[in-house]
């Protein structure tokens, strides 16, 4: 195997036909579907809809590619990942702008962001080792705590950040030495396929295959004996099937799911300055993120003050076109999802709720818009606090006692993650310990740290991404041990 990454590479035709990634071709499909923009519901492009022997070639790839991949060193695997990282940030502006043509987030901020996170995490996270570890040695004796990629790793995306989960699902499998077939949402898949491209001009035939289609493809993705891993984020319903259908070959599974994460601010909580960090928690890319803060509890002592205020905050942001520089948050992604969140509002509506802003959705409008929408103090047992709501709605609760919020938060088949809110900060670290959840952020709105492993518990995951027990969770461990004498 070729061990010199492409030293040179010319920029991507954004305007080119899309094709698939397949051995280190770009190759089309028999057949294509179009791909809408959610600010218009209209088609503005075209993309392969792969076959189920599409989707077998780009295994048998990766299955070929792989001893070859495996048997690099960390370092020259390393090289190979900051020559795509360095071919990504030359086309970083393309694909901020396509990134909010097709999932509809705004250009000027949630796509320059999530652009600008996922580039640079890949050297940071290709730089990682999982060295050997000796877990005893004498002077007879030593035993180590080897570690050996596992092999074909088959990776299923979701479409609210269709770029940065190209990246995070991709690149830790391929450093620790694995071969990936990667199957984005047929809802976004033009991101991924754009970084096929400079896959196929920087990494070795195989190494990275991108396959794009229906639903229909990640059953024969799960179920093929030739691939040794799935990672998935996506809902729980699908994480299930996943996890079912991944058993009958015994393959290693990751999967990180939904989430109805409660935000707490305690009674000494700086609620004034915790606002706008509050409603970016959890109205950031209109809702559509797993760990969005979907249920927000306050001390009744300041409730009524903190709602007009987060009212009044929210009638400052602006929901619109994510190509309209004057837009703060963007459309839902599909009209499956702007569907379920309508149905919501219609429950919301016919229980007499009180809603204080939003409620109601402008059909006159293009695009599958959704009006930020306040629901203040809605029994603990109603749809919009017990279901994960993925949109621009949020249920802000009163509470009088922290046992009892607490309760509340750890009340759901849910545990991806949670916010606290609170000026003690040891009242605050305690309130986060008793949360059932794989993710607490205190004090601050969600964020990901290079090294911090990201999971859930209960339904809404199994096992981490990320840190090194995320690229611990794509290896085999292996125990030697070594007789000296």
């Amino acid at each position: 195997m070729d061990v010199s990454p492409v030293a040179t590479r010319e920029r991507l035709d954004f305007d080119a036909p899309y094709g698939m990634l397949i051995d280190g071709e770009i190759v089309p499909a028999a057949t294509t579907f179009e791909v809408l923009n959610p600010a218009t519901n209209k088609p503005f492009a075209d993309a392969p809809s792969g076959s189920e022997a599409d989707m077998n070639r780009a295994i048998s790839a990766a299955k070929r590619a792989f001893p070859g991949w495996a048997s690099l060193s960390a370092a020259e695997r390393e090289a190979y990942m900051v020559a795509l990282y360095d071919a990504l940030e030359a086309n970083r502006e393309e694909f901020i702008t396509l990134l909010s043509l097709e999932q509809g987030k705004p250009r000027h901020n949630q796509a320059t962001f999530e652009v600008n996170l996922a580039n640079p995490w890949i050297p940071k996270t290709a730089a990682s080792r999982l060295e050997t570890t000796i877990l005893e040695e004498d002077d007879e004796r030593r035993v180590e705590l080897r570690r050996s990629p596992l092999g074909v790793v088959g990776a299923i995306i979701p479409w609210n950040y269709p770029y940065l989960h190209v990246l995070w699902k991709s690149v830790p499998a391929m450093i620790t030495g694995n071969t990936v077939v990667l199957k984005p949402s047929p809802y976004t898949p033009l991101c991924a396929l754009r970084i096929g491209e400079i896959a196929a001009q920087v990494l070795p035939p195989g190494v990275l295959n991108i396959v794009t289609g229906g639903n229909e493809l990640g059953p024969v993705l799960t179920e093929s004996p030739d691939v040794d891993m799935i990672t998935f984020t996506g809902s729980t319903a699908t994480g299930s099937k996943i996890m079912a259908s991944a058993a009958g070959t015994i393959k290693r599974v990751t999967l990180e799911m939904g989430g109805n994460d409660p935000a707490i601010l305690l009674p000494d909580a700086d609620w004034k300055a915790a606002v706008p960090k509050v409603f970016a928690a959890s109205l950031g890319n209109s809702g559509q993120w797993c760990i969005a803060a979907k249920r927000i509890y306050v001390h009744r002592s300041f409730h009524d003050d903190f709602v007009a205020a987060f009212v009044d905050y929210a009638k400052t942001q602006v929901v619109g076109d994510g190509m309209d520089p004057a837009s703060d948050l963007g459309p839902i992604n599909n009209r499956m999802q702007y569907e379920k969140i309508r149905e919501l509002l219609e429950d919301t509506k016919a229980n007499g709720y009180r809603v204080p802003l939003g409620g109601s959705v402008d059909d006159s409008r293009d695009g599958n818009f959704v009006p930020i929408t306040v629901v203040d103090n809605p029994p603990e047992n109603s749809r919009i606090v017990q279901e994960e709501q993925f949109g621009p709605i949020v249920p802000i609760i009163a509470y009088d006692d922290v046992d009892d919020a607490i309760a509340r938060a750890n009340a759901s088949v849910f545990g991806l993650g949670a916010t606290v809110w609170g000026g003690d900060l040891d009242r605050a670290l305690d309130v986060a310990d008793r949360i059932d959840s794989g993710n607490v952020w205190v004090n601050e709105g969600q964020s990901h740290p290079l090294n911090a492993p990201f999971g859930g518990h209960k339904q809404s995951g199994l096992s981490v991404e990320h840190g090194d027990e995320g690229l611990a969770s794509h290896t085999n461990n292996k125990t030697v041990v070594v007789r000296k004498k």
